[in-house]
């Protein structure tokens, strides 16, 4: 007995424990004192607990002695430039004065001391995880990074936000907002192999409960051609927020592209059922009506669209697209007027309402209001291209091919610019000009809808000059990315029949029509929408009945719904000739005041130096 304590007081009495800190992530150690227990006092253990005590004590020393060792000889391997990861062990608890030493060597703690030793656990240093939390930033830091990105994004330094939204990953994992910039970001880049690394990466940290990121992912994989994946993606979304009304959007708009017009009529009205109105859906809905000659219904759905949100600019530009096909020039432009208010900067409603004025002959007007939303959008190709073609057929081709350099310097793989540049260079009768920019437009995407229409003007090109061959296989070319184009089929077969190959012709025409995906659309469906929408409205029913009933009849009602409370009207009656705004609406006042824009300058802006004019070698090409 007395040798064992005379042992146990030999020994080093500093023992060093490891146990957690205040901070979970960093390491402390302090020194615990082991009494020792004079000779003369009573013992306070029999002989055989004190041994085993004082054994184990020593075990534990030398254990720990053997540990910091190791460790020393590990931080002496590893260059201080990078430390070692740190190895975090459970806290070691020694019995206190009230506790017998029983307790304390009980065969449950020997077995739990014994697996301590084995079990390292390893904490990184770097990352987010590691970092004090003094020294993390705040949360607010997070919002002004991500607007910082947004407005790089818009002026296409993609390089200096793809740096700050990886540090905003870095130090907020768990943010979802990060991911769904970074990858929105990489897809403008056509990087679409780190975007859907980044979406996926996204999705594991979020443990699958953020549906901005499933329903991003899915619009890429959409645009990839991953059908399939894509409809898994948007599923996945709906599961982690029913309530995500753009998920349930954009399946019902990818379901459309298929053909599954059912299916899509079924997902759009879910959406509606769990997330009440919402415009982009009753927009959706609308164009469907639309496009099945139900302009009654159409209309209303629009104006469901345009009550739920009246600062949308799409609602209201789609119908104005709508009016202007049944050619209710009156009420489509009154619709533009309506488009641009709610949006006075949006470069589509500026295109398409310039578009309209033109095609309507008011060339001066449709050229002004070009000119106006590309002041408003300086880096938009799209109006510069219209503003080309507009001014290749009332002007000059030297100002048009400068506008089509610029747009083609904008934004260099927008497939459309270096199409129609290609075709008014064949219009000119530069041939060689005209098949460099066809190649140049087939080089960015060879599988899109553009390139489908490249490959048919490229054929009709061909075809002119006399090379049937070559015209045939650009033909084929195009309608195997595009089997539906009935502008495509119908050229190939008067090709045929200017051949004398009528039957070769009627073999075209009749393979057209058995290859037309033909889509069935019934109205059956508008009753179960209805009832989604407001069970109430029974005066909408009678509206949208289907039962053989007086077209006018029907108009005037439908009419009086669409007044609504402030008895606002949007004038129904078709009048080509009309080509001034009734309603009062002035477009320069509206530009002075609202945009700070003076119209009457635009021509400085938009003044180009032409070169001398060059003596055409050809002639025009009807």
């Amino acid at each position: 007995m007395q040798q064992l304590l005379s042992s146990s007081s030999s020994s080093n009495p500093n023992f060093t424990l490891f146990s957690t800190s205040p901070n979970p992530n960093h390491l402390s150690k302090f020194t615990f004192k082991i009494p020792n227990l004079p000779l003369h006092s009573p013992p306070r253990c029999s002989s055989r607990d004190s041994s085993s005590s004082s054994t184990q004590l020593l075990d534990h020393d030398s254990s720990n002695a053997a540990v910091s060792d190791d460790r020393s000889r590990a931080n002496a391997a590893v260059p201080e430039t990078k430390r070692a990861l740190v190895v975090r062990r459970p806290a070691m608890e020694l019995p206190s004065d009230g506790e017998s030493d029983d307790e304390a060597a009980s065969p449950i703690d020997v077995g739990l001391a014994k697996f301590a030793k084995k079990l390292a656990i390893f904490e990184p240093e770097d990352g987010a995880a590691g970092l004090d939390p003094k020294e993390k930033p705040l949360k607010v830091n997070l919002d002004l990074a991500l607007y910082r990105a947004k407005i790089l994004t818009r002026n296409y330094r993609y390089a200096e936000a793809q740096q700050l939204l990886e540090k905003c990953i870095y130090y907020w994992p768990e943010d979802g907002r990060a991911y769904v910039a970074l990858g929105k970001a990489l897809s403008k880049q056509s990087k679409t192999a780190e975007a859907r690394a980044v979406y996926e990466k996204g999705c594991q940290a979020t443990q699958g409960e953020n549906p901005y990121i499933w329903q991003c992912w899915a619009v890429l994989e959409d645009k990839m051609g991953n059908t399939r994946r894509a409809r898994e993606l948007f599923d996945a979304a709906t599961v982690a927020d029913k309530k995500h009304i753009a998920a349930w959007h954009g399946w019902g708009v990818l379901e459309l592209k298929q053909g599954n017009i059912s299916k899509a009529r079924h997902l759009l009205a879910k959406g509606l059922k769990f997330c009440g109105g919402n415009e982009y859906i009753y927009q959706t809905l609308a164009r469907l009506e639309a496009k099945a000659s139900r302009y009654e219904q159409a209309r209303y759905l629009f104006r469901q669209a345009t009550k739920c949100n009246p600062k949308s600019c799409a609602s209201w530009l789609a119908w104005a697209q709508m009016e202007m096909q049944q050619e209710n020039n009156r009420a489509a432009r009154q619709l533009f007027e309506r488009s641009i208010q709610a949006s006075p900067k949006n470069r589509f409603a500026w295109h398409v309402w310039g578009l309209f004025e033109a095609k309507m002959g008011n060339v001066e007007k449709g050229r002004k209001l070009l000119k106006i939303g590309h002041a408003l959008n300086p880096r938009d190709p799209v109006l510069l291209q219209s503003l080309a073609l507009l001014e290749y057929e009332y002007s000059t081709a030297n100002l048009a091919r400068q506008l089509f350099r610029r747009a083609s310097e904008l934004d260099p793989r927008h497939q459309p610019v270096w199409t129609a540049w290609g075709w008014m260079e064949w219009k000119e009768g530069n041939i060689a000009t005209a098949r460099k920019l066809y190649q140049k437009a087939l080089s960015i995407n060879s599988t899109s809808e553009t390139a489908a229409r490249c490959l048919q003007a490229w054929g009709v090109l061909e075809q002119r000059i006399g090379n049937l061959s070559a015209a045939r296989r650009l033909f084929r070319s195009s309608l195997n990315i595009n089997s539906q184009s009935y502008v495509t089929w119908m050229t190939w077969a008067s090709l045929e029949e200017n051949q004398g190959n009528s039957v070769r012709a009627e073999e075209i025409r009749d393979l057209y029509f058995q290859q037309r995906t033909e889509v069935v659309d019934d109205a059956s469906w508008v009753m179960g929408l209805l009832d989604i929408i407001d069970p109430a409205l029974d005066r909408i029913r009678s509206v949208l009945n289907l039962d053989p009933a007086s077209q006018q009849s029907r108009l005037d009602s439908l009419r009086t719904i669409l007044e609504g409370e402030n008895g606002n009207n949007i004038d129904e009656e078709s009048d080509s000739n009309d080509m001034e705004s009734e309603s009062g609406f002035d477009v320069d006042a509206f530009c002075i005041e609202r945009l700070s824009l003076d119209p009457s300058k635009l021509q400085v802006q938009m003044e180009f130096s032409p070169p001398s004019p060059v003596k055409r070698s050809r002639e025009k090409v009807l």
